[in-house]
């Protein structure tokens, strides 16, 4: 149950955010990214979200942050207040955000552009294919922030 909560907490953070259609692959990524941030800062997680565990969930989703190692490491030991069955979804949740990849905006190419340049083309916009985890996890932080 704790897996379960955990999902319809970053479920409902998503929702509240409106920052992208639930029937996406994004939306999953976003939330299963969110889902295991919460799972795995404490699998006990009961009730709304106190205060403390937002601000943690900032920290742990930040750009720049280890959070796909934080994740991996507390993935390989027992979560608190988690079942076997909640950790096998949880592994199941993160094997698809490391395997799946997403096509997205290249980002690193839209900085690239110089400021004088025109957008050139918006419908030739660069896109790479993207580990879904890098596209949930900053949605994720962003749902959080607007919590």
């Amino acid at each position: 149950m704790a897996w379960m909560y955990a999902e319809y907490l970053a479920d409902e953070l998503l929702r509240t955010g409106d920052l992208m259609e639930p029937a996406t692959l994004e939306f999953r990524a976003g939330r299963d990214a969110l889902a295991l941030t919460i799972f795995l800062l404490d699998g006990s997680v009961a009730g709304a979200l106190p205060a403390a565990r937002v601000d943690e969930l900032r920290l742990l989703t930040a750009s720049g942050t280890p959070w796909r190692r934080w994740v991996r490491t507390r993935l390989a030991a027992p979560v608190a207040g988690g079942t076997g069955a909640d950790l096998a979804l949880a592994r199941s949740a993160w094997r698809w955000l490391e395997e799946t990849e997403l096509l997205a905006a290249d980002l690193e190419a839209i900085g690239q552009l110089p400021p004088w340049e025109p957008d050139g083309g918006a419908e030739e916009e660069a896109r790479v294919w993207t580990p879904a985890w890098q596209l949930g996890l900053p949605l994720g932080h962003l749902a959080v922030h607007l919590y």
